[in-house]
């Protein structure tokens, strides 16, 4: 009888024993579902790195709540954050128990800058000439490809001919009539990469001239609006995209450029499947040469001094809000206007360098004037509750009145790296 008293007290400790793993375990499961599930959700919304100003903590804009650890401390509560300039790995924390990832922060004085909207002109060179297309040349013993066989392909930078550097069409062109048919040694760039060809010109039957069978562009020209200039860096900025080559769609390799004024003459209203356009002039009084062409903007170093006003803080990326929002922009007379929008910022805003937030015009008269956004209106400032949050950089063409906007902070970033006026990261 007390045999079988001992068994049964081990077949029941034994079975809470059981139960007690399985409960365990379907809590670890369900914890790993969890933060898998949080990870997934909030991919995209969460950046690498973060400022936030003097004494704030680090807050964000989710569905799932996060808070923001520094050594087991909230970060609001570790005095972390009472010096400009500090900077520090923070851990995030999903419904405030489930760790799922670390990002750095930095402590940042108030950021201002001069909001602009005005429209500009860009008269661009680059850095040699750039081969746009790639064609046939007929001879009396039938078509051949000169460019193609020699190995050079769309989207290469002609620097030199024959020892001799090629800076214009016309350069490259004389280069060419003077081979009299013999080989021609030309340094291309392709990728960043320096590399040598050797092309031999055919005899064209149509121009009885020789030719290479390619197509080159050596300069360009466009019209965008300026978004803000720095005075802490004697920036100014524009577009909130690089300037690419209309054949080739890749981000255009500058050899040198200029920004100069430019004013609106008319406007070419936008509808689904075709987007408007600004009609503008240069008026040549120059802004600066170009100093930066980068997929964030344009970016010139002024020589000298801008006068400014709309003095205006610059918000951080994690404070920008889905809502109501304004653009200021120039798209008829000389000063630029306030006109009505919505923001949302993007599922992937910060997997993104530029396509941050959709931005949605909402104004009557503006619609009225543009049909939306349309070509000219890249860099056009994005204004909330008095901040800069960012900058219009594309328009949809299904429907011109939404388009993609660039964060200010990343403008501002840029415009750092622009004059090198960025802190070095400590060493660790």
């Amino acid at each position: 009888m007390k045999n079988a008293q001992n068994n049964s007290g081990k077949w029941f400790f034994l079975k809470i024993l059981r139960v007690f793993f399985k409960c365990v375990f379907i809590l670890a499961l369900l914890l790993d579902i969890a933060v898998f599930g949080a990870v997934i959700y909030l991919n995209g919304s969460i950046s690498d790195d973060y400022k936030i100003k003097k004494g704030d903590g680090l807050t964000f804009n989710t569905a799932v709540p996060i808070t923001a650890e520094y050594e087991g401390l909230k970060l609001s509560q570790t005095g972390k954050t009472e010096k400009i300039g500090e900077e520090f790995d923070v851990k995030l924390k999903a419904f405030g128990i489930i760790p799922f990832t670390t990002v750095n922060v930095e402590v940042v004085d108030e950021l201002h800058v001069s909001v602009l909207g005005t429209p500009f002109g860009m008269k661009l060179y680059t850095d040699g000439v750039l081969v746009i297309d790639i064609t046939t040349v007929e001879t009396a013993s039938g078509s051949v490809c000169p460019g193609e066989n020699a190995g050079v392909k769309k989207g290469d930078y002609i620097l030199s001919a024959d020892g001799k550097q090629v800076l214009t069409n016309e350069e490259l062109s004389a280069a060419v009539a003077a081979s009299g048919g013999n080989r021609i040694k030309l340094v291309i760039k392709r990728g960043g990469a320096q590399k040598t060809v050797y092309v031999t010109p055919a005899l064209s039957k149509e121009t009885d001239s020789y030719r290479i069978g390619l197509w080159v562009r050596d300069s360009s020209a466009g019209i965008g609006t300026l978004t803000f200039y720095s005075p802490a860096t004697g920036v100014v900025c524009g577009l909130g995209h690089g300037v690419c080559d209309e054949d080739t769609g890749d981000l255009l390799e500058l050899k040198n450029g200029e920004l100069v004024s430019a004013e609106i003459i008319s406007v070419e209203k936008g509808s689904s499947g075709s987007p408007g356009q600004l009609k503008g002039r240069f008026t040549y009084s120059t802004i600066g040469k170009f100093d930066c062409n980068s997929e964030k903007g344009v970016y010139s170093v002024l020589k000298g001094k801008l006068g400014f006003s709309r003095l205006t803080e610059t918000a951080l990326k994690q404070e920008v809000k889905d809502g109501e929002a304004q653009i200021l922009c120039t798209v008829e007379g000389k000063e630029p206007k306030f006109y009505s929008c919505r923001v949302k910022k993007r599922s992937s805003a910060y997997l993104s360098a530029t396509q941050n937030m959709t931005v949605t015009v909402t104004d009557s008269e503006l619609l009225n004037i543009t049909g939306g956004i349309v070509q000219g209106m890249s860099g056009s400032p994005i204004l909330q509750n008095g901040k800069l949050i960012g900058a219009v950089t594309h328009v949809l063409i299904d429907d011109p009145t939404t388009g993609y906007a660039i964060f200010a902070e990343n403008m501002l970033k840029e415009a750092e790296n622009t004059t090198g006026n960025t802190r070095q990261k400590k060493a660790s």
